[in-house]
């Protein structure tokens, strides 16, 4: 028996091995191994593990599949005046996540499930409720064509929040994405992917959800939100998805190009963004609309990007006493990188935010700009890299104190 547990042991070192070099183990037999055919039979079954792709388990005979996937980002921050004061330190994991992936029953139906457990993931809701689910859906894909979807995840509004916070080539997203992206919410999805002509690509996108984001649960009188968006790739589909994945890293052997616009209605909205932000005051609700125009392209290790996106509001104010208002306005985001044969990658990022006028006053400038110089070090791709970044912040007409300097370190492991 110790034998055979030591031997299992031993061949289970070479399934790991093999499936990272992408060799089949499981044509082996009792005769290659030495092993009894109850051996080989549990080695077969045992998980398959890939990093960047995670754990997956499947039986022989397929009825489900299972991959599991983990990662974290331990970052440290320093925020510093016009005088280089350090007026506050960040340091904390970001982000520590666990994630499911896989399907049950039919291939064509599929489930993703993903949580967070960092203080940044969960923190309570203004309603009260814990914030630990991400992403719960179930998927059913009849085709490649097209797929519904049901449960909670991230709606499809803006490329800059449907790309996995794994995969960016700065610390985090820009200030214009975290005022005006739309988040994660409850409800159905659906797209549609076709080749229109010769390497012309469309992709459509839609969704009806709750409206007040990810784990609110039940919705006080107020509607639903409604978004729909669509992708233009004229110079065919981006390697291994790229376009959710910033930075050239598969280095696009030609010009390759994405042109999107969404628009997103939330009816009687209850939250101060939608389905971010704090709860209106008094029960209030107001409509909000919201849209984006994306623009990327690569080419050979180099990445142009350009965001714009905003909010409109008929009656954004909403007490004067206590400063709580509807972010109205528009911001600009446009950036670009150049990845080197060694892996480096250095990143230039400018980010304008544009108050409406009549929220200027409570929103402290009337313009605020970011300019962000970033450095990546990719060991495995996304999923083991080393980060940093300085930021440097300006506002007009500045109404109080901010922060002008800001400089940010981490480290992102994934399985």
């Amino acid at each position: 028996m110790r034998k055979s547990f030591i031997g299992l042991l031993f061949w289970a070192c070479i399934l790991v091995g093999a499936s990272a070099q992408n060799e089949s183990f499981l044509k082996w037999d009792s005769v290659h191994t030495g092993l009894s055919d109850e051996w080989v039979e549990k080695i077969r079954n045992m998980p398959n593990i890939e990093v960047g792709r995670g754990i997956t388990f499947q039986p022989q005979n397929k009825s489900y599949g299972m991959t599991m996937r983990f990662r974290m980002q331990n970052m440290v921050g320093l925020y510093m005046d016009e005088d280089f004061k350090v007026t506050k330190t960040e340091a904390q994991v970001k982000r520590l996540r666990l994630r499911f992936d896989g399907y049950i029953y039919s291939p064509k139906l599929t489930y993703s499930i993903q949580l967070g457990f960092s203080p940044y993931d969960t923190k309570v809701l203004p309603n009260g409720n814990n914030n630990i689910i991400r992403d719960a859906m179930v998927y059913y894909i009849p085709s490649s064509t097209w797929n519904i979807g049901f449960g909670q995840t991230k709606i499809k509004a803006n490329r800059a929040r449907v790309n996995s916070s794994s995969a960016l080539q700065f610390v985090d997203r820009s200030i214009v994405n975290s005022e005006f992206n739309l988040d994660r919410d409850f409800g159905f999805f659906g797209e549609y992917h076709k080749p229109v002509i010769g390497d012309f690509h469309l992709s459509a996108k839609g969704s009806v959800t709750l409206g007040e984001g990810r784990n609110w649960a039940t919705s006080e009188n107020s509607g639903l939100a409604y978004t729909g968006r669509i992708e233009l790739f004229p110079l065919g589909r981006f390697k291994s998805y790229g376009e959710i994945i910033e930075g050239d890293f598969e280095r696009e052997q030609t010009v390759k190009m994405l042109l999107a616009g969404t628009y997103s209605y939330n009816h009687r909205a209850l939250r101060v963004q939608g389905q971010n932000g704090a709860r209106m005051p008094e029960g209030m609700k107001r409509s909000l609309s919201s849209y984006f125009f994306d623009f990327i392209l690569k080419y050979r290790g180099f990445a142009f990007y350009t965001d714009v996106m905003g909010r409109a509001c008929n009656d954004p104010v909403l007490d004067t006493e206590t400063g709580q208002f509807v972010y109205a306005g528009k911001g600009v985001n446009v950036q670009t990188s150049y990845i080197l044969p060694s892996n480096w990658e250095l990143a230039l990022r400018n980010s304008t935010l544009l108050p409406d006028r009549e929220v200027r006053p409570l929103a402290g400038y009337d313009t605020f700009n970011q300019s962000t110089f970033g450095v990546t070090k990719y060991l495995i791709g996304h999923s083991l890299k080393v980060q940093a970044d300085a930021s440097y912040n300006y506002r007009t007409n500045v109404m109080k104190e901010y922060n002008r300097w800001e400089v940010r370190f981490q480290v992102e492991l994934g399985l």
